[in-house]
């Protein structure tokens, strides 16, 4: 069963029931007007190469040189990082305070391949699993089942695996599996970082092709100092507390202290 959230706060069921699924599916999180101007902003990230920029700079890495641009020194993306609402939430499952890990905005055209199962929970220096990281996956134009559906497995947080471990499957179906393929837009799934879900790719369209417009962001539980993923942590962070994000609301939400150093993933 899909759990779905709806209203103004989090009641003690919902709490309860993502902290057994691992998943709260947000439908129309997103104002209208928001996702119009986080839209073009996908696109100038991908057809000005910023987001293979952005790659080349964690494949190689400097610190003394980050990519040109980061997802959220665009406007609408920086906006997107403490939209009240989605704050709301996460403080509520987490409580306060919690930090942000990263962002990630990419748009899906046709044909685009299926990412096999993993899942994108990183360790802490405390090795305490009870320390939570959630990823909030943005679908702008929503889902359909026609630009792909997202495959999760409920539960299957709470077993420790490496990211990789079935990765070996691909996309297939797995016994007790859910997937999401109708979402209005402006939808937001938000995920236990450690459970495992896949992309599955969309059909061959029959009409004109739609891209799927998708942004995530994760958030880290304090507790703990947290592995970073971007080589240029620091001066993600750094950017985020010039540009003012958290709008003098969430004080500890682009603090440095709560990461480790970076270390390239084995």
């Amino acid at each position: 069963m899909t759990l779905f959230f709806e209203g103004n706060g989090i009641v003690p069921a919902q709490r309860e029931q993502f902290a057994e699924s691992g998943y709260l599916v947000l439908p129309g999180l997103l104002p209208e007007e928001l996702r119009e101007r986080l839209k073009p902003e996908v696109d100038r990230w991908v057809d000005e190469g910023l987001r293979a920029k952005s790659i080349a700079a964690c494949v190689n890495p400097s610190p003394d040189d980050p990519p040109p641009v980061m997802e959220l020194e665009q406007p609408a993306h920086g906006e997107l990082l403490t939209h009240e609402p989605l704050m709301r939430i996460i403080s509520e499952l987490m409580g306060d305070p919690f930090v942000f890990h990263h962002l990630h905005s990419d748009r899906h055209g046709p044909g685009v391949a299926g990412k096999p199962w993993h899942h994108d929970h990183e360790p802490n220096d405390a090795e305490n699993p009870k320390l939570l990281m959630v990823h909030a996956l943005h679908y702008l134009g929503g889902l359909d089942g026609t630009v792909g559906s997202l495959a999760l497995l409920p539960g299957s947080h709470h077993e420790p695996r490496d990211k990789a471990a079935l990765a070996h499957l691909d996309t297939s179906e797995l016994p007790g599996e859910i997937v999401i393929d109708k979402l209005p837009p402006g939808t937001t799934l938000l995920i236990n970082s450690a459970l495992l879900h896949a992309r599955r790719p969309a059909p061959s369209p029959s009409g004109p092709p739609r891209p799927r417009y998708f942004v995530d962001a994760s958030y880290c539980q304090t507790g703990a100092r947290w592995r970073p993923v971007k080589p240029y942590w620091r001066h993600m962070l750094a950017r985020a507390r010039d540009l003012e994000l958290d709008g003098g609301r969430w004080p500890e939400l682009f603090s440095e202290r709560h990461f480790t150093e970076y270390a390239p993933s084995a």
